[in-house]
């Protein structure tokens, strides 16, 4: 096992339903699959790295309701420490509401934060121990912003290396990114952050260096079926994506970044941990859902050997 990691981020639940086409405004569509089930980038992010044998500690805040049950039971069932597990009495866990069209595995989301954009301050501060012990924590931007940016702060006290994966999109500030080590964003957010298309090598490397002006040290931008650009101090290539057939993609960036923290806490360099971090993606994308598609370690290697 590698060195101790943290995610820092939301917890939603997931309620999926899949039809044969997505509704157009005012139309109602009947469905042929609901499932329920616990998800938020953050959580979704952390459940991908514990599966897949990081030593990661989970930091989110859920409400008292039924709702935050969904997280907790999936914690017990994964053997998964709840120590970082905050809550709120009077706001609701998150939820997100997920349409899929069966035929193009194409979704559309709607998220409602909820308990998990209502992190305070002495919330934060409460973490240094814990982020003194981590090598790396890895954020989103599900959760409210002010609490993602005290965390930059405290771990860069604590010599602790953030990575942020910039969704889902919102503008931050450049000493908010200043502060980061490595960004992950994909090729929408890198061109809503850079304003650079990214559609090949040469503008990449355009988009790369719009955040290492912003102090940014590492850049890395998934390309979905294209695969993954990688930037690292003068290293720059795209790695093509594992071919595989795809049934849900909803949790595929969420597989990525998780498997990448694992990789990058066993010291695996910035290429194999990338290679890592795309099997696990593409594993969970032949899966319905999001946190149950996550594979396993073993799952992981077994890929690896066969590809």
């Amino acid at each position: 096992m590698g060195k101790k990691v943290a995610v820092f981020g939301s917890f939603v639940v997931d309620l999926m339903a899949r039809a044969s086409h997505l509704p157009k405004p005012g139309e109602t569509v009947k469905g042929s699959i609901f499932k329920m089930g616990a998800g938020g980038k953050g959580f979704n992010q952390g459940v991908a790295a514990h599966k897949s044998g990081a030593n990661v500690a989970m930091i989110t805040k859920v409400g008292h309701d039924t709702f935050a049950d969904v997280a907790l039971n999936v914690m017990d069932e994964l053997n998964w420490s709840k120590e970082y597990i905050l809550y709120n009495q009077d706001v609701s866990t998150g939820s997100a509401i997920i349409m899929v069209d069966e035929q193009t595995s194409q979704n559309k989301i709607i998220i409602v934060p909820g308990a998990c954009s209502t992190i305070t301050a002495q919330e934060v501060d409460n973490l240094r121990p814990l982020l003194k012990e981590c090598a790396y924590v890895l954020l989103q931007l599900e959760v409210n912003q002010d609490a993602n940016e005290r965390v930059v702060e405290i771990a860069n006290e604590c010599g602790c290396k953030v990575i942020l994966n910039t969704a889902p999109y919102q503008s931050v500030r450049d000493e908010f990114l200043s502060k980061v080590y490595m960004v992950t964003p994909n090729e929408v957010e890198a061109e809503m952050i850079t304003g650079i298309h990214v559609e090949g090598l040469d503008a990449a490397k355009k988009a790369a260096e719009v955040f290492y002006d912003k102090g940014v040290q590492v850049v890395l931008i998934t390309l979905g079926e294209r695969g993954v650009f990688i930037s690292d101090h003068g290293r720059e290539e795209i790695i093509s994506a594992f071919k595989v057939d795809a049934v849900d993609t909803t949790g595929a960036g969420d597989a990525f970044n998780g498997g990448l923290l694992t990789a990058l806490s066993e010291g695996k360099d910035l290429w194999e941990a990338s290679r890592f971090a795309s099997a696990l993606a593409a594993l969970s994308v032949q899966r319905i859902g999001t946190t149950p598609a996550m594979p396993t370690r073993e799952e992981v290697e077994v890929f690896l050997k066969n590809h």
